[in-house]
């Protein structure tokens, strides 16, 4: 499935509220911003990414990683 220019909007939207709130983004260990994982998420070729949430002991949301997985056909 192809995600529509909605699909991205929503998606930036969540993200932003991340960053908002200070919860750091990475991309494959580099540091990144809303812009830069729709970016990824835009251009990827064969796969797709997975989250990885980060939570403290208190459950909020410390930091969110993506993943690069890879599709084997």
């Amino acid at each position: 499935m192809i995600p529509n220019d909605e699909e991205y909007q929503e998606l930036f939207e969540e993200l932003e509220n991340y960053e908002k709130y200070g919860v750091p983004m990475m991309i494959e260990g580099t540091r990144v911003s809303p812009m830069q994982v729709i970016s990824a998420y835009m251009v990827k070729e064969a796969g797709t990414y997975m989250r990885d949430y980060i939570i403290d002991d208190d459950g909020n949301i410390e930091e969110l990683t993506f993943q690069k997985i890879k599709e084997d056909h």
